[in-house]
């Protein structure tokens, strides 16, 4: 009886979690259980949950076509054992196909299911053939079995050529293991080639982007053995090419954090002096501060300015509170939902950063294609006009919210801001390319980046980051302004 590898097993437990819909799987990669993985079997767990989950479509598409009865329910247990399976066979080019298959049969076996476990073997034994023909494979496992070694780094195995692109959304959707109903979406509202981009994006493992509290501390990173490029939009972020960043003093010190660079951005779109008129804000509201990486920047941007940052999770509050320690003389981390928020006229600047559907954070986030569903879609939406309207509120005559969401969706969107010039007609949208263009005056966003930037810009002045045209997460931001009275 084959033993199941340690980053196997875990990579089977955290499937089966998110299969249930009880956890989200960044969450659950960054437990204790896996935490105490070796560095190998850590990263190859990893790889295996996330190709999975980002190539979950496609693999049972192939996978049921070499079923006896394609349309057949599998038990939850079997279902992830073979997707594992697969995604090894097709995806991962220095994994013995042998440890794929075996592998994946004993995992079903020890959840019960010895008897499905040899359709188990069969399946990904026709897939393994399927894949390469030359290959030779006792059908009954054993002997006449010849492993290929693969890659533990995923591959974009089975995407089309280049000069061969996907003629419809549909077939989009398929190739990049997409729910049709959303790519057809992206085709409708950006173009297909637009929609090609985003999916690509969605399929490939996000840049590890980092921000320097100093210029010293690329030197010292460099010293430590981490290997570094500039950002593509702001003068403070780089990309880690290589090394352990967390491993670092500097990490551990909190004098480089990781985050998007364009969840930066977004903070930074906040908490810059738009009219050049050194009256920076005194005190802003950032109404959904969770995890706290936008809270930071505006406390940074802002140091003379008096910062609450609510939280409507008591548990994500706590680590609020870790996290902003730093500040805790100016900024107050209150427990408080942003759709519920008293204060009238008291800030100068607020930042409505909305919980979203996230179909901008496909890549980092790759489950959220198999939960969201259409319907979602316009109880965000009353949920994100709700925190809008409170966020107006709070801000003083003539102060600014801005509003920005991960979301390439619509209704998360263009309607809500339509919805909210409508409802409120004390707001009026604001062009962000004043900030744009006072960002690059402070030194803060590089030439390049702002040049391409505007061109990102809505005929209305907000600004649409898509997947795929920079290395960032997708988002959308919009400014306003409270009329003075």
């Amino acid at each position: 009886m084959p033993a199941v590898s340690p980053s196997r097993k875990a990579a089977f437990q955290i499937l089966m979690a998110v299969e249930r819909g009880t956890s989200h799987s960044d969450d659950l990669l960054r437990a204790k259980a896996v935490n105490a993985l070796s560095p190998a079997d850590r990263n190859l767990a990893t790889a295996l949950v996330l190709g999975v989950l980002r190539w979950q479509i496609r693999l049972d598409h192939q996978l049921h076509l070499l079923l006896k009865r394609p349309n057949a329910k599998l038990d939850p247990e079997i279902l992830i054992a073979l997707r594992l399976g697969a995604f090894q066979l097709l995806h991962l080019d220095r994994i013995p196909a042998r440890a794929a298959i075996d592998e994946s049969v004993e995992l079903a076996k020890q959840a019960g299911h010895r008897f499905a476990s040899r359709m188990v073997n069969a399946v990904l034994r026709k897939l393994s053939v399927a894949s390469n023909p030359t290959e030779k494979i006792d059908p009954e496992g054993g002997g006449g079995f010849n492993p290929r070694i693969r890659s533990t780094e995923p591959t974009r195995a089975l995407a089309p050529e280049e000069n061969h692109p996907e003629e419809s959304a549909a077939e989009l959707a398929l190739t990049e293991s997409h729910p049709t109903w959303m790519v057809e979406r992206w085709a409708g509202f950006y173009g297909l080639d637009a929609a090609r981009a985003i999916c690509r994006h969605g399929q490939t493992q996000p840049v590890l982007s980092v921000r320097l509290a100093s210029p010293d501390v690329e030197a010292e990173l460099i010293e430590a053995g981490i290997v570094l490029e500039a950002g593509e939009l702001l003068t403070a972020v780089r990309t880690i090419v290589s090394g352990d960043i967390a491993a670092t003093l500097a990490f551990l010190e909190g004098r480089v954090r990781m985050q998007d660079e364009g969840s930066q951005l977004v903070a930074e779109l906040a908490g810059c002096d738009c009219d050049h008129s050194n009256q920076k804000a005194k005190s802003i509201l950032d109404a959904c501060a969770a995890p706290g990486g936008k809270t930071l920047i505006l406390a940074e941007r802002n140091p003379q300015a008096r910062i609450v940052a609510c939280e409507s999770s008591a548990q994500r509050l706590d680590q609020l509170r870790q996290r902003l320690a730093g500040h805790a003389d100016r900024v107050e981390c209150r427990l408080a939902d942003a759709t519920a928020l008293t204060e009238d006229s008291v800030f100068d600047l607020a930042l409505a950063d909305v919980p979203c559907s996230g179909t901008g954070t496909l890549g980092r986030n790759p489950e959220i294609r198999h939960r969201l569903r259409l319907e979602d879609l316009p109880r965000q939406a009353e949920r994100q006009r709700a925190i809008l309207h409170a966020a107006l509120r709070s801000v003083r005559p003539g102060g600014r919210v801005l509003y920005s969401t991960c979301s390439l969706e619509p209704e998360e969107n263009q309607q809500v801001i339509a919805a909210m010039l409508a409802e409120a007609p004390d707001a009026r949208a604001i062009s962000l390319a004043s900030r744009l263009e006072a960002l690059l005056a402070e030194g803060i966003l590089t030439k390049p980046g702002a040049e391409r930037l505007h061109h990102c810009l809505t005929p209305e002045g907000a600004l649409r980051l898509l997947p795929g045209v920079f290395a960032t997460d997708g988002f959308f931001v919009c400014l306003f302004e409270r009329a003075a009275r």
